[in-house]
């Protein structure tokens, strides 16, 4: 197996920088198109044999050095008890926002295998399946990003109802926040025992916060499931705080191996603020994918250099890869990564 991703997490020697991408099992792909024109997104996400095939595509397409397991951070939240719809042009709606105390009493933390038992067999089919082939990114979202979904009903540009609770009822955000790190701390201990190789956290909207705020209300419960799962397991865990470029110098604190880094801070200066304490993640921005192959190459080649001193470097998107993205810059893209860093 090319164990290049998982040195790299560790801050071991590589012979060149890995790379994937999120969202890498998606809608750029046609082979993506074909398999969901059979199913809705949540058919698709509780259906292991589908789920398994669309997650191998790009390994065996675009030549990633990782993949990532396809399924959706919310999956656990209709676990919980909370009714979850995906809407055309609106996304994830959760029509019973959890607003109070008699809503959080009603949610549940579940048994991952009773209840989410689709996603631990998807996890079993990738590893027979990529036995020889690269390893497999187990998943969840951060409570704080959760949260905001049940509180606000859906996404937010501005998080009020979120806000307004971590703010004016604190004890209730509390309370919620607590079963939502249960519910994920258990699921992402289920994934590495069903065979994940690394995990990700997935903390979309933590960028929202000043960092006071993120240091209160949001890095706690991160700190928690890390910490649950160092217990448990010794995989590597990767952080994502997206739009966190002001909160690296707390996101360091996570107890993740890997802080994964949008677009929006140069590495060389993210590689000086962790002073080697972890490994690093990113950070090309998804739409330079859409420039010529010379200019992809040049960016490819400023973000090696700038990342030449970190204790280790997995190249990846500054977050998710676009649907008009070409398939054929992607993988252009992929393997630029990868020439371009081999020693």
């Amino acid at each position: 197996m090319n164990d290049t991703f998982l040195k790299a997490c560790r801050g071991e020697q590589v012979d060149y920088t890995p790379v994937w991408m999120m969202r890498q099992a998606g809608r750029y792909l046609p082979d993506y198109q074909r398999v969901r024109g059979t199913v809705t997104f949540l058919e698709l996400c509780k259906n292991p044999e589908l789920a398994a095939e669309v997650t191998l595509q790009p390994v065996d397409i675009i030549g990633v050095d990782a993949a990532i397991l396809f399924s959706d951070i919310l999956i656990p939240m209709e676990a919980m008890g909370s009714p979850l719809e995906f809407q055309a042009n609106h996304g994830p709606v959760f029509p019973q926002p959890v607003r109070s105390q008699a809503d959080v009493d009603r949610l549940i933390v579940p048994d991952p295998e009773e209840t989410m038992g689709f996603v631990l067999e998807t996890i079993r089919i990738l590893r027979r399946e990529l036995e020889h082939k690269v390893p497999l990114i187990g998943f969840s979202g951060a409570p704080f990003t959760l949260a905001t979904y049940l509180i606000e009903g859906g996404s937010s540009k501005f998080f009020l109802e979120t806000k307004r609770m971590m703010f004016a009822a604190p004890a209730l955000y509390t309370s919620l926040l607590d079963k939502i790190t249960a519910c994920t701390s258990s699921y992402l201990q289920a994934q590495a025992k069903a065979g994940a190789q690394a995990l990700q956290i997935f903390d979309s909207w933590a960028g929202v916060l000043a960092p006071g705020d993120y240091e209160r209300y949001a890095l706690p419960y991160v700190q928690r499931i890390i910490s649950d799962l160092r217990k448990t397991t010794d995989v590597p865990i990767i952080y994502f705080a997206n739009n966190g470029a002001t909160l690296l110098e707390l996101a360091r604190t996570s107890g993740a191996d890997v802080l994964g880094l949008d677009w929006r801070i140069d590495i060389a200066n993210a590689v000086k603020q962790v002073d080697g304490a972890v490994s690093l993640q990113g950070n090309m921005d998804p739409c330079a994918l859409f420039l010529p192959h010379d200019e992809i190459e040049k960016r490819v080649t400023r973000i090696l250099a700038g990342a030449r001193n970190a204790r280790g470097h997995i190249f990846n998107l500054g977050h998710g890869i676009l649907p008009p993205t070409p398939p054929e810059n992607a993988k252009f893209f992929v393997q630029a990564v990868q020439r371009l860093s081999r020693k």
